[in-house]
């Protein structure tokens, strides 16, 4: 009963976000803008009514301000948690909060996990704290066990969410999953894969084609959803490894004319002038670095460096789908960056870049004059594992650095000291 209720304790305190103070004054920051301003020394960003107000020197505070000498430490934009079950999953072993899959076995990409989407998780105070301030929402095509119904290769729609449990608007995303992992989805060969796409694109451009009593993929709502996407709605993300499946995706791409995102792209490298050529992002997890199915052969940590060079343009993700491990993509982050991938690239990649690629950079992703001010000032290289978040700002709001994690260590720890002490 104690665990229960210093869980339900943390619970209660993570879930208040402090009201900010009116205006914020950051004095001398090394400021990593994610924009064409570079990385600006010695700087000032003045925070007022939720934005980023003023950048420069010697900035003056007005009176009401919270003023924030930063020494020198950086600050950059709030970094993008990637693709992960947030909001969506809080326990895995608890299955009555585990939302993230449709196991109906028919094709439904209607099916949107963001009307899912819990925004009092405990996990928001976890990751806000590892100083990433938004994150996309994902669906996952799970195939059912044996005898039970599964899902599909569209595994449904997502969504971009604010860490302070704001979902964005129009931010949508069609999650598709391609492969050796999804052939379970498509009668056990991934060329069935493509055939039901393609079936599933003609039921929506070229409904005259269909006799009344032909076999459907899709529902009527199903049918509007894709429509809305293949005119452009929002980005398609196909789950990919494969270098071949990955030049499916890309003629995919031109020829329904598809704003096509490759998530995955563990051999990407090896197709990285096609992607660039036809402006396709990758969504990647740079710690993948072992060929642990044929579909990742060609796994390299240099993958990252390598499309980058490309000019393919990237954003980081884990692999792993639970919620609490996307504060993690910093130390994924810099693992690309020690097999070549420029530092303010790696950054970029965390902020500016998921922004853009997913439609949200008016709002997320850098720092500039007028823009909402999400920002996170650091002790040290965000890029290093020992530097830590000291503050975070979600449009100018000032987050609690307290956590279910933090509470329980420092419970934990107090007591540690008194036994130490008898």
């Amino acid at each position: 009963m104690k665990i229960i209720k210093t869980l339900l304790c943390a619970l209660c305190v993570t879930t208040a976000v402090p009201a900010g103070a009116a205006s914020v004054l950051i004095k001398n920051a090394t400021v990593h803008t994610a924009s064409s301003a570079g990385v600006l020394e010695h700087t000032d960003v003045l925070i007022s009514d939720g934005k980023v107000a003023e950048l420069g020197h010697g900035l003056t505070a007005p009176a009401d301000a919270e003023v924030i000498d930063a020494e020198g430490k950086p600050v950059t934009p709030g970094l993008f948690g990637g693709f992960s079950h947030l909001g969506i999953e809080e326990i895995g072993l608890e299955s009555t909060q585990d939302d993230y899959s449709l196991k109906l076995g028919s094709m439904r990409p209607e099916f949107d996990v963001s009307a899912a989407f819990n925004p009092d998780t405990i996990i928001l105070g976890v990751a806000r704290v590892g100083g990433i301030t938004f994150a996309a929402i994902s669906p996952t095509a799970e195939p059912g066990g044996k005898g039970a119904p599964g899902g599909t290769i569209i595994a449904g729609q997502g969504a971009l969410t604010q860490l302070d449990g704001v979902l964005i608007p129009k931010s949508h995303v069609l999650l598709v999953d391609l492969g050796g992992d999804a052939s379970a989805l498509s009668g056990g060969s991934r060329a069935a894969q493509y055939m039901l796409l393609d079936q599933a694109i003609s039921e929506v451009r070229a409904p005259k084609t269909l006799l009344p009593n032909d076999q459907r993929l899709l529902t009527p709502a199903g049918r509007q959803t894709l429509q809305e996407y293949l005119n452009g709605a929002g980005p398609v993300v196909f789950d990919a490894d494969r270098a071949s499946d990955i030049r499916q995706v890309i003629a995919l791409a031109k020829r329904e004319k598809l704003h096509a995102v490759i998530k995955g792209g563990t051999e990407a490298w090896r197709v990285a002038a096609e992607l660039a050529a036809a402006h396709i992002p990758v969504v990647l997890n740079p710690l993948q670095d072992l060929p642990e199915n044929f579909d990742i052969v060609g796994a390299t940590l240099e993958n990252a460096a390598k499309l980058n060079r490309a000019g393919v343009k990237i954003a980081f993700s884990l692999d792993d789908p639970q919620p609490h491990n996307i504060r993690k993509v910093r130390q994924a982050a810099g693992i690309a960056v020690a097999h070549g991938l420029p530092p303010e690239a790696a950054i970029a990649a965390m902020t500016s870049n998921p922004a853009e690629i997913f439609g949200v950079a008016a709002r997320n992703g850098s720092i500039a004059r007028g823009r909402p001010a999400d920002l996170v000032l650091w002790s040290g290289d965000p890029l290093e594992v020992t530097s830590l978040a000291q503050r975070v700002f979600i449009e100018g709001q000032s987050q609690s650095m307290q956590s279910r994690q933090t509470l329980l260590r420092d419970r934990y720890l107090e007591k540690l000291r008194a036994n130490m002490a008898r």
